[in-house]
Formats: C-alpha cells, sequence, structure tokens
C-alpha cells in the first residue's frame, strides 16, 4: 500500500495505548488504508516510516467521541475491538470524520468480480477494459443526446428565421401601404405585439452519471465546513446535492469556467465571476476516476491538471501490473511467457506469482474482440463530435443573422411608433 497515491492528510495527534501517551504527528488517508506517521519519526528533516497503518477493510466503526481528557476527537475500530483515537485534529474532527467515512464505505462495497482466489492478468485487463468500455458506452449517450439537442435548436433557428421574413413584409406594408400617396403615415399608434407561446416547456436535462463526495464549498481543503452529497453530471449542467437530495448548487455547462485535477481522487470546479467572489467547490470520492472520464468529454479545454498529476500513473505496490516498474527491476519480462532465469533468493512470492499468472488464449480472444468493440466506440464518438463541430458553425452563423435582423426590425418598429 506503499505506493497508493495520498488523497488528503491533516495534523493530528495520536493516543499510543501501550505507552499511555500522546504522539503528534500527521494522519494521510489513501483509498485503501489510513496512515500515520510520527513528527519525532523523521529524520534530518524527511519523513520518516509510518508509525500506523491501518487497511480501510480492517475498520468495523468510525466515530467522533469525547471524554474529559479528550476533545472532538476522531476514532477508528478494528475487527480486534482495538481502536485507535486521533484529536488535535486540524481543521476540525467533523471534517476528517466526513472524508474518513465516505472513503471507508466505498471499501465495504464487495467488487463485481470478487472471489477467493486471486485474479489473474488477463482477468484484471479484462476488467480494466470492460471499465473503459462501459465509460465510453455512457459517454456516447450523452454525445447523441447532445447532437439531438442541436438538431432541435437548428430547427427552431430555421422556424425563427421564417418568422422574421413575415415580419419584414409585414414592416414593409407599414411602412409604405399602397393606397398612402403621400410619404408620411396617416396615423401614430403603438402597436402591441405578443410573443407567441412556446410550444412546449424545455425537457429537463438527462443526467449521465452520479457519484458520491464531499464537498467544500469555496475549494478549501482546510475548511471546517465539510458536506457529505453528490455529483450529478447532467447534459447541460452539473448540479451540487446534499446527503437528503436536495439541490446545493447548479454549474451550467457555459457557466463552468476551470475544472482542476488535484488528485486521483480531489478536483475543484470555479465559476469565475467579475466584481464579486468567485464560486468554487472542492470534492473527494472514491469514485471520481469514472466522474473524470465524463468531464473531461463534456469540457475539454476546461479541464486542468496540477502539477503533480504524474501521481496518477503512480502503480499500487500491491497490484502488479504489466509495465510496473518493480517487475522491471527485478529482471521479469511480462511480455513473454518464457520464465526468467533468475537465482532463488532473487524471486519474490509476487514476482512468481506474477510468473505463472499467464493470459490464456480464451482470455487473449476475449481482450481482442472487446479492444475491436472499443475502437469502434471511439470511431463513432469521433464522427459524433465532427457532426457536432459541423452543427456548432450553423449554430453561430443562424443565431448571428437572427441577431443582425431582430435589431433591424426593433429600429424599424420604434420609427413606427
Amino acid at each position: 500500500m506503499d505506493g497508493e497515491v495520498p488523497v488528503h492528510s491533516w495534523s493530528c495527534s495520536y493516543y499510543v495505548d501501550g505507552d499511555k501517551r500522546w504522539v503528534s504527528g500527521r494522519l494521510t488517508l489513501t483509498p485503501r488504508a489510513v496512515h500515520f506517521s510520527s513528527s519525532s519519526s523523521s529524520s534530518g528533516g524527511g519523513a520518516g516510516g509510518p508509525f500506523l497503518l491501518l487497511p480501510l477493510s480492517r475498520v468495523t466503526h468510525i466515530n467522533t467521541e469525547s471524554s474529559c481528557f479528550i476533545f472532538s476527537a476522531v476514532t477508528l475500530q478494528e475487527r480486534d475491538a482495538h481502536k485507535h483515537w486521533f484529536s488535535s485534529l486540524k481543521p476540525s474532527a467533523a471534517a476528517v470524520f466526513h472524508v474518513l467515512q465516505h472513503f471507508w464505505r466505498e471499501t465495504l462495497v464487495p467488487p463485481t468480480h470478487s472471489s477467493h482466489t486471486p485474479l489473474s492478468r488477463g482477468q484484471r485487463l479484462i476488467s480494466m477494459v470492460s471499465d473503459t468500455q462501459h465509460t465510453l458506452s455512457h459517454t456516447g449517450r450523452a454525445l447523441s443526446q447532445q447532437g439531438e439537442q442541436f438538431h432541435h435548436m437548428i430547427h427552431q433557428l430555421e422556424k425563427m428565421e421564417s418568422d422574421l421574413g413575415v415580419t419584414d413584409k409585414l414592416l414593409w406594408e407599414l411602412e409604405s401601404p399602397a393606397w398612402w400617396p403621400f410619404g408620411k403615415l396617416p396615423w401614430n399608434r403603438r402597436c402591441q405585439v405578443e410573443a407567441p407561446p412556446p410550444e412546449g416547456s424545455a425537457k429537463p436535462s438527462k443526467e449521465i452519471l452520479s457519484v458520491p463526495v464531499v464537498f467544500y464549498r469555496g475549494g478549501d481543503l482546510n475548511a471546517a465546513d465539510v458536506n457529505s452529497g453528490t455529483l450529478v453530471l447532467l447534459v447541460s449542467s452539473l448540479e451540487v446535492r446534499d446527503a437528503a437530495g436536495r439541490l446545493v448548487y447548479r454549474f451550467h455547462k457555459q457557466e463552468v469556467d476551470e475544472i482542476r485535477v488535484h488528485g486521483v481522487c480531489d478536483i475543484s470546479v470555479r465559476q469565475r465571476h467579475i466584481g464579486k467572489p468567485d464560486i468554487c467547490f472542492r470534492f473527494l470520492s472514491a469514485k471520481m476516476a469514472e466522474a473524470l472520464c465524463v468531464l473531461k468529454a463534456q469540457y475539454k479545454k476546461k479541464v486542468e491538471f496540477a502539477r503533480d498529476y504524474s501521481g496518477f500513473q503512480a502503480t499500487p505496490g500491491d497490484d502488479i501490473t504489466p509495465g510496473s516498474g518493480a517487475l522491471r527491476g527485478a529482471g521479469v519480462s511480462l511480455d513473454s511467457n518464457v520464465p526468467v532465469q533468475l537465482a532463488a533468493g532473487d524471486l519474490t512470492p509476487v514476482q512468481l506469482h506474477v510468473q505463472q499468472n499467464t493470459v490464456s488464449q480464451e482470455e487473449a480472444q476475449e481482450l481482442k474482440q472487446m479492444l475491436l468493440q472499443l475502437k469502434s466506440l471511439a470511431l463513432e464518438a469521433d464522427s459524433e463530435l465532427q457532426r457536432q463541430d459541423e452543427s456548432l458553425d450553423v449554430l453561430m452563423s443562424s443565431s448571428e443573422r437572427s441577431t443582425v435582423t431582430i435589431d433591424t426590425h426593433t429600429r424599424r418598429m420604434r420609427k413606427l411608433l
């Protein structure tokens, strides 16, 4: 678990039950475990090894407690009834509790391919490709819905241009009636033109994806005000909802100015304003990778990555995948089924397990079919994006023509009044 990317860390104090004393240090959360490093364990200014390493799968309860000796502490209880106390948490114990509880609950959900035997390399690859295919299918449906909206907008603009043509004819008759021989109009009256009622109320935007999140308003992770809720990704907007499902804030698609990716489970969404503070939300979620795939498809140029984005490519130490630097350093070839000749003392149990789990012919054939389907989905998405680019050009030119025509008609009608 040492290779996992940290989600966030807080300064705190940990109670050592055996020594009956408090140790100051830093509490670090990763998607699978909780680490505590003592500040006294560092040497030469660098952090030492973890004082406590607790996998979230071993935790049975997470609570906020207090007593006459401890005020606003967060406790984590293991299966063997051993309890870990963390106090002096900054910014507050409640904020840390919400984040720990969110990621702990995600570990309670069993994986879709749960089994008692370890997965082979081919099964892991099939699972990864299956998740990618599922995400790409969601993106394709979102693009299709967006294309339908573009088509509907183009149809409405065509109707608007037709109505403006009729308006032009009527204005021409009012400006120079055929039966009036003089240049001026015989009357000066106020024409009240009622706008036609809309054909139908606008349909609500369709939901693409919904992920549970812990969110901070203002974008500061050290703020004490933290809430649990849901981030809902819609075709035309982003919605932030609380734990009861009530709408907290809605970002319309054209109002989103920046989506910054701070970590593997951490993003922020910002809406800028002139003359008043920006509106920013910071989100933490164990399922942020699924949401990020949709966000990158919807908000291409608005998604920015932090400088430490290289941490996203780090491979967890307990999940050995093809191309892992740990295996390259040991001299293990992952592209060949021929065992590598190494001394017996140089092979670790993990490396022996990887050498035995080769990709079978059936798994390779299934991977080939899934990759072909992925290629087909990607080509369809690319074609749809090209069609939508053309539709956007048509919408821009039509809207510009309509704007100029409406301004001209407005000036002509003012002269008639």
